[in-house]
């Protein structure tokens, strides 16, 4: 059974780790454990580095991806974290994807069998699949981390 007490809890807890995620200036808890994933395999957190550019019909927008990861050869993939995956972000997201093909975008969700509306049958790992992104549940792979540029071997080619 479910009490007004425990539902106090729950919803304290979530605004407690967003309150945290925020004050290490993150803008949300999936983010800052990302964060945390990419810190603890060795990798260097690139967070919200870039903008990239792309137009909405008849408007200009930005986007900025949440991580940057570089890889050894100087290529790099970004990484989206994402809680809700409304219809706004879908849509960006394919907007994106046809005016920079070249981008490297993947997901992270924290529930990548989450519907993408009520009563329908696509989730979002589903979506992701049908349009070609990459995507994960809750953490990132270590085959996504295994492609990064690790700290160190960023310092030794910055000291080249």
């Amino acid at each position: 059974m479910i009490t007004l007490r425990r539902i106090r809890r729950v919803v304290r807890h979530t605004i407690s780790r967003r309150r945290h995620a925020i004050r290490h200036g993150y803008r949300s808890g999936l983010e800052e454990k990302i964060s945390r994933q990419i810190e603890e395999d060795g990798l260097v957190v690139l967070y919200e580095t870039d903008k990239i550019s792309y137009l909405v019909p008849e408007r200009k927008s930005v986007y900025t991806p949440d991580f940057k990861l570089p890889k050894p050869n100087g290529e790099f993939f970004f990484v989206e974290t994402k809680g809700i995956f409304s219809v706004q972000d879908r849509t960006k997201h394919l907007l994106i994807r046809h005016q920079h093909p070249h981008i490297d975008i993947r997901f992270v969700f924290s529930n990548q069998n989450q519907k993408i509306y009520k009563g329908s049958p696509t989730s979002y790992g589903d979506w992701c699949a049908k349009h070609g992104f990459q995507y994960a549940n809750r953490t990132i792979p270590d085959h996504w981390l295994e492609e990064g540029e690790s700290v160190d071997e960023l310092d030794t080619t910055e000291t080249k």
